[in-house]
């Protein structure tokens, strides 16, 4: 090859991105060149350098609005200015202790102004630990050790919790006719598939008929009732009362897993269902974008925890459990989603599904964008989504949902890679039609393709 036709060719060759750049050297030192297998996707997702507001503004100075929020955690956006104050505040007078602060009061106090059945907290520092800690916790009041869970919805990367997770068309029902309890990580012990039991999201009967059977041998039911996973739609009221039905009859605890959903009220997403859970879980907004986890509940369940009498029946804490600065972050988050707050940040995700779906609908486009509150998810194809089956995008959806996303993230918006979001406070009516127009045009260009 001449000299003349090298040098065409580079000058044709686009030049490397900053972002392709960080991800070349991370792939050398992290597996997979990303620290999260959730928020990846291929080529590589761009490198954020800062954010403001509702921006993200990336390492090659594009601005980018910020749907996925850090996978629904970030309420006010990025860089909130009472955040800041608060962190700079608090960061002057150190990092982490081995003693208690008045922080952690704060915020616990802050909680359980919001609703009664959040009376007594115990933090940690993610959702999956509020998860593993809320089981052991029903564990050790019940003196039983399995649990119940629902197909395909979302709670952590507990063991445990990840069963049925991912769960494929041909592993779903076993022998009998129920949900099977399917491993999702490889190598998880057959105990844990034996000690979870595998609910139907939107089957009340089934659902009824499973706990009837198991019912007595459960320490505790999981469950989200408006779950990601499993569709972002809520689960139906007869299924609620089936659950509600078994916990009564069987001794069975309660746990509702509020981690993503406690956005949706100002006390949480339980009284929303007339849930009256024995543990909740919450995490993500609660942090103010730090890390964070929490066990919430009434100070009789609560005191499954308490190990001021000597040993508790359950131990729970870890080093960074409370530090001051996610207790300052998290307390400012708090004060500043008020009940104006949630209610104006609902209603503008209620106006986002109304005009993506009215767009569809004129389009003659076989889609639809599921959600409640500020939270939403797009779907493709016309059939009803109920549950984690019917929402289990088909071969085709597979295949284009990556590039709709992809066509929306070029738009300068980001979605999660299943094209979910979240809306944050800093957002307005211009960004709600960003965001429609872009999920519009996207979708109408891959239909029509």
């Amino acid at each position: 090859m001449s000299s003349s036709t090298l040098r065409n060719n580079t000058e044709m060759e686009a030049p490397m991105t900053r972002s392709a750049a960080a991800f070349l050297r991370e792939q050398r030192v992290v597996p997979g060149g990303s620290m999260r297998h959730a928020s990846w996707f291929p080529p590589h997702p761009p490198y954020a350098a800062r954010g403001e507001g509702c921006w993200i503004v990336d390492l090659d100075n594009r601005r980018i609005l910020d749907c996925a929020n850090n996978f629904f955690s970030l309420v006010h956006g990025h860089a909130f200015p009472p955040i800041v104050a608060a962190l700079t505040d608090a960061i002057a007078n150190g990092t982490a202790f081995g003693l208690p602060m008045e922080g952690e009061i704060a915020l616990a106090e802050a909680l359980a102004a919001r609703n009664p059945r959040l009376a007594q907290t115990r933090f940690c520092n993610s959702g999956t630990e509020a998860v593993m800690a809320a089981i052991k916790g029903a564990r050790g009041t019940t003196g039983r050790h399995r649990i119940a869970k629902f197909e395909g919805c979302y709670h952590g990367s507990y063991d445990h919790a990840e069963v049925s997770l991912e769960s494929k068309p041909e592993e779903w029902d076993d022998a009998a006719g129920n949900p099977a309890s399917i491993a999702y990580a490889k190598g998880t012990p057959p105990a844990v598939l034996a000690d979870t039991v595998v609910l139907p999201y939107a089957d009340a009967d089934r659902c009824a008929a499973i706990l009837k059977r198991e019912g007595p041998t459960l320490a505790a039911i999981i469950l989200d009732p408006q779950a990601s996973k499993a569709g972002m739609v809520p689960m139906p009221a007869e299924v609620i009362a089936a659950v509600k039905e078994a916990c009564r009859r069987d001794g069975i605890l309660l746990i509702v897993d509020e981690v993503v959903n406690f956005r949706l009220g100002l006390g949480g997403i339980s009284p929303l269902f007339g849930l009256e859970p024995d543990f909740v879980t919450l995490g993500k907004i609660i942090g103010g974008g730090l890390p964070v986890g929490a066990v919430s509940g009434p100070a009789e369940r609560m005191a499954v925890f308490n190990h001021a009498q000597g040993k508790p029946k359950v131990a729970l804490g870890g080093t960074f459990s409370a530090n001051p600065l996610t207790m300052a972050a998290g307390l400012a988050s708090l004060t500043h989603y008020d009940e104006a707050a949630v209610a104006r940040l609902n209603a503008l995700g209620e106006a986002l599904r109304q005009r993506v779906n009215q767009g569809m609908e004129a389009a003659g486009l076989p889609c639809r964008m599921a959600g409640a509150g500020s939270l939403f998810r797009l779907h493709l194809g016309a059939r009803k989504v109920a549950d984690y089956r019917s929402a289990r995008p088909l071969p085709a959806e597979t295949e284009a949902l990556p590039r709709i996303h992809a066509a929306v993230l070029e738009a300068g918006i980001l979605l999660t890679p299943n094209c979910s979001g979240a809306l944050s406070t800093p957002m307005g009516e211009a960004q709600v039609a960003q965001i429609a127009d872009a999920l519009i045009q996207a979708v109408t260009a891959e239909v029509r393709a």
